[in-house]
């Protein structure tokens, strides 16, 4: 890890544990090193940093160009393994460069949904995430999170302090048989496959 990733990656597990009274069940399920897919539901701009640090390796994000914008996070985003798309539409050289990193060897954490919740509920997977299995036949690990979408909901700029919980499914593997026949149905067949994973993980209680 980078310095700049090391500081953002230890400053944000302090903020989650502190703030969040955050936690990941499974943690030991994602896979430490090798090609790997991290797929979460979407419910937050808190999403990205928390999926980073339940893993113990160093990860890839996609993020919208936009951000760049920010005077902050233009600078800090470059130096966290981000790979920047155009938003509204589909952005084939950021999924050309996702599918260029898992086949050198390594993570990254993708949204099957496409975007952020707006009520809170899961939404329909998209074919993009099927393609990017296809090309690099990468393990998937589904995982679930939970309470971000209370913590900081997509159209509020208030944070609130609520506990976060991401819980991480069995490790799903792909082959090229599951990609026969026409390439855009198949891809969205891995990608509902993928959310239905999703969707069956549940939250325990805490003690």
């Amino acid at each position: 890890m980078g310095l700049v990733y090391q500081a953002v990656y230890y400053t944000s597990r302090a903020i989650g544990h502190c703030c969040f009274d955050y936690r990941v069940v499974n943690r030991e399920r994602i896979p430490k090193e090798g090609p790997l897919l991290l797929a979460m539901n979407h419910q937050s701009f808190l999403d990205p940093p928390l999926a980073g640090i339940a893993c113990d390796r160093e990860i890839f994000y996609l993020a919208r160009k936009s951000l760049l914008d920010s005077p902050v996070l233009g600078l800090l985003l470059p130096h966290l393994n981000v790979i920047h798309y155009d938003q509204g539409g589909s952005d084939m050289s950021a999924l050309k460069a996702v599918i260029r990193v898992v086949k050198s060897g390594q993570a990254t954490v993708i949204f099957p949904e496409g975007t952020r919740t707006r009520d809170g509920q899961l939404q329909p997977a998209q074919a993009g995430v099927g393609m990017i299995v296809a090309k690099t036949l990468a393990p998937v690990v589904p995982m679930r999170i939970f309470g971000a979408f209370e913590a900081f909901p997509r159209d509020s700029m208030k944070i609130r302090f609520v506990p976060v919980t991401i819980v991480v499914g069995e490790v799903m593997q792909f082959t090229k048989e599951d990609f026969a026949g026409d390439a855009k149905t198949a891809y969205q067949r891995a990608s509902l496959a993928i959310m239905e994973r999703i969707a069956a993980l549940r939250c325990p209680d805490r003690e």
